[in-house]
């Protein structure tokens, strides 16, 4: 790729602010610092307004394109909140703050359109309102939702959002798309057993929970081997299974806690169905009580076709068409940008992040390569989408 000189002139800002927020992570919506550090940058970048506290914390930048009004809104999003894991990296910048590193890459990410806010107040070389999103707690806490809920959407009349996240593995700088389903739903569930415990010299004295939940546990896997059609999808996983304290007692309690993953609103609606079926129906059979929390969380993030090859053509122009993927397949994992695609058109991208450590993992870094890549994207898209 060859990079635009404007944006080539502001990727060391861009890579020290990035690792300044690296070096200060903050957690789902506690984000003083980093909301301060991003609202402070917008303003010394000459946006025309900078608002704060959308979303408890999230923060929002209007750029108005010098090339007159066509009425046509393009929100960006980055996402700004770490997570609570301990680094092992021993980088210069690495987190300050025990038991808690951006190991996600929102770091550069919220760097990447800082950088593309730069360079949009300073050039607005399109005709139309560009809005870059600050968003907080993405990590579980629905800070695209709360957003949204405090009139994000309308207030700046959006018509159009779009956002990326970085890939590792994927080579630095492709970009990677698809129409559609690209991320699954997110649910999350915990079930207890209730039974009556005893000696375990003894079990026909007792009604034993761990049968019961082992039951269940093998039970849940058929759901999608055998209830979902092949040519679906879908991940049911028992993540934890809670019970008893010693080896010879059968546990009066226990828990089962875990996630299902889907990539259509019908196959959801079908786990969630059979998923009360299996658990009632051992729970009976065993003698067993039961409580079951099913708490729907993130829902599918879908590409619309029309923004999905809008946005696949855009990225051909800034990165190259040989950087450029269409056919990867979808990723079970779940992003809450889908709420922003529930209520306005737009595509979610992977931007490639190299041969570096997975996401979530404690010597993961976000490869400060990738800026310029993601910048380059990002203008693009406002540009061209508010060409006049």
């Amino acid at each position: 790729m060859t990079v635009n000189p404007a944006i080539a002139q502001l990727v060391p800002d861009a890579q020290r602010w990035r690792r300044h927020l690296h070096a200060h992570p903050e957690l789902l919506y506690d984000l003083d610092q980093t909301s301060a550090f991003v609202s402070e940058r917008l303003r010394e970048f000459g946006c025309d307004e900078v608002r704060t506290g959308i979303g408890r914390s999230g923060v929002v930048g209007v750029i108005k394109g010098r090339k007159g009004a066509t009425g046509r809104t393009i929100g960006l999003r980055a996402d700004m909140d770490a997570l609570p894991i301990v680094e092992t990296t021993n980088l210069p910048y690495r987190s300050t703050v025990p038991g808690r590193m951006h190991a996600c890459g929102h770091d550069g990410h919220t760097a990447i359109l800082l950088g593309t806010a730069r360079y949009l107040a300073a050039t607005r070389d399109f005709a139309g309102t560009a809005v870059v999103i600050f968003q907080p707690a993405e990590e579980g806490g629905g800070g695209a939702q709360a957003m949204i809920d405090d009139g994000l959407m309308d207030t700046f009349a959006i018509d159009e959002v779009y956002a990326l996240h970085n890939a590792p593995k994927l080579p630095l700088g492709d970009i990677s798309i698809r129409t559609g389903a690209a991320m699954a739903s997110a649910d999350f569930f915990v079930v207890k057993l209730e039974g009556k415990g005893g000696h375990a010299a003894f079990p026909h004295n007792c009604i034993d929970v761990v049968v019961a939940g082992a039951q269940i546990v093998t039970a849940l896997q058929t759901i999608v081997s055998r209830s979902v059609d092949p040519l679906e999808s879908g991940v049911v996983s028992v993540a934890r299974f809670t019970a008893g304290n010693t080896d010879n007692i059968l546990p009066q309690s226990a828990e089962l806690e875990g996630t299902v993953r889907t990539l259509s609103p019908a196959v959801r609606d079908l786990v969630e169905r059979r998923f009360r079926e299996i658990v009632a129906g051992i729970a009976a059979a065993s003698g067993v009580k039961f409580t079951i929390d099913y708490r729907r969380n993130y829902p599918v993030t879908v590409n619309p076709a029309k923004q999905a090859e809008f946005a696949a053509g855009v990225a051909r122009d800034a990165v190259g068409a040989d950087k450029v993927k269409t056919d990867e397949p979808p990723v079970m994992g779940a992003e809450d940008f889908s709420y922003m695609l529930e209520a306005r058109p737009g595509a979610f991208v992977w931007l490639g992040n190299g041969d570096t450590a997975g996401l979530h993992h404690p010597e993961y870094d976000f490869n400060d390569a990738a800026l310029p890549y993601g910048i380059a994207y990002f203008t693009r898209i406002v540009e061209t989408a508010l060409a006049p």
